[in-house]
Formats: structure tokens, C-alpha cells, sequence
């Protein structure tokens, strides 16, 4: 069907389908991480058919049948979907504020991001990991006000970017911007100012996905070594 309809735009289901069947083919050994995580980001961005079909054409699971590329009404479930429920928490204020003056700040891990995010950098730079965070809400406002500095944001898959920043002598990355989210994710809105600096927004899986997935390659390798062995 993607051969026939290569321009038919594609649904939130249908990058997330293909995104599973990477995360498969990575946990199989069929692809590395690196070649993981530059498909999964043209995934994400991908708007057609036609841009998705390539990312899977080398797999096993894209040829399970005529149907296995047809547009999907539903969105499967599965344990590797984020679940956002439970990020979105409302009624928490969360950390609003980051500030770096010839120097630098930080925020990752497990945190909180308030609905509105103020970053300002002078001479200096600032990270956003969004990867682990909770939201103070369902969309949060990140403003940016970079000179001679810069700020990076990393998000992860599912969250949806817009940005609307104004860079002069400088810029705002939107490579990221516009990608569809997943049902119940947030929306991470990116705006402000970058005067001869620079806001880039890039988009990757938590660190624990991403070390389950080594750990599951380690294992399916170890396991055909041994198949070997005892043949």
C-alpha cells in the first residue's frame, strides 16, 4: 500500500508502529544503536508514507504481510510506550528558572518542569533534559534568552515541539518542531531570543530505554553464541 500511496500522509500510529519495529530490530541485533536512533528520529519526523516505508524495508517485520503497512486506526499498546498519565502532574509548581552567566546550568534527571520555564544565557550555556521530567501541565512554555551563549533541550519521543524563537546572528533549531506527540503526551512550546547564540531542540530515548535495549542486545547475542556452540 506505501508503494501505491507513497504521498498519503501518515498518522501518529503509523510512525509509532514503525518506531516498535525498530525498538524490536535493535533488541534482535539487527540494527546498532546508532542506526537506531537516526531511523527513530526520521520516524518521528517522517509526514509520509512514502518517508516511512525506507526505515523498515530492510526488517523482517515489514514484510508480515500485505497488511502490515496499511494505515492503522488504532495505536498499539505495548510496554514500550511512554506512559504520560502519571508525568502530567498539574497540581505541582515545578522549576522555573535557569540562569547562566559566563558559566553554566543544568537540569535532568528526575525533575519537574513548571508550566513556564525562563532560561537566560550570557556568555555562558544551559541543558533542559526533558527525557525523565514530570510536566507542571499538559503544555509548558520554555523561554529562551541567549546571548553569545546557548541553550539545548532534549525531549523524548512522543512530546510534541513547537518553536518559535527568533535567532539574529544565531539561531533556533526546529528540526524537531511539529512532529505529532502521543495520545496524552505534552506539548513543549520553545521561544525567545538567541543573539549570536544558539537554542538547539533534539529529540532521544531515555537513558533507561536505551540501556534496556543494549542489555536485550547483549543478551540475544550471548544466546545465539551459545546456540552455536552447542551445534
Amino acid at each position: 500500500m506505501t508503494e501505491k500511496l507513497p504521498e498519503l500522509r501518515a498518522a501518529d500510529a503509523d510512525r509509532e508502529r514503525v518506531a516498535e519495529i525498530l525498538r524490536d530490530a535493535v533488541a534482535e541485533g539487527r540494527l546498532d544503536m546508532a542506526e537506531f536512533d537516526e531511523r527513530l528520529e526520521a520516524a518521528y519526523r517522517a509526514r509520509t508514507y512514502g518517508e516511512l516505508a525506507p526505515l523498515t524495508a530492510d526488517l523482517p517485520a515489514a514484510a508480515a504481510g500485505p497488511g502490515a503497512a496499511a494505515p492503522l486506526s488504532l495505536r498499539k499498546e505495548s510496554g514500550a510506550v511512554t506512559s504520560w498519565s502519571g508525568r502530567i502532574v498539574s497540581e505541582a509548581d515545578g522549576s522555573t528558572v535557569g540562569v547562566g552567566i559566563m558559566g553554566g546550568f543544568q537540569r535532568k534527571g528526575r525533575w519537574t518542569i513548571g508550566r513556564r520555564f525562563t532560561a537566560v544565557c550570557c556568555m555562558g550555556g544551559g541543558e533542559l533534559d526533558l527525557r525523565e521530567a514530570d510536566f507542571a501541565g499538559p503544555e509548558v512554555v520554555i523561554s529562551v534568552w541567549a546571548l553569545m551563549g546557548g541553550v539545548n533541550i532534549v525531549v523524548p519521543p512522543g512530546v510534541e515541539v513547537d518553536v518559535r524563537g527568533l535567532g539574529i546572528m544565531g539561531g533556533f533549531d526546529s528540526r524537531e518542531d511539529g512532529i505529532p506527540s502521543e495520545p496524552g503526551a505534552p506539548r513543549v512550546i520553545v521561544k525567545g531570543l538567541a543573539l549570536m547564540g544558539g537554542v538547539g531542540v533534539e529529540r532521544k530515548l531515555p537513558k533507561q530505554e536505551r540501556l534496556r535495549l543494549k542489555e536485550e542486545q547483549r543478551r540475544l547475542k550471548a544466546e545465539e553464541k551459545q546456540r552455536k556452540q552447542l551445534g
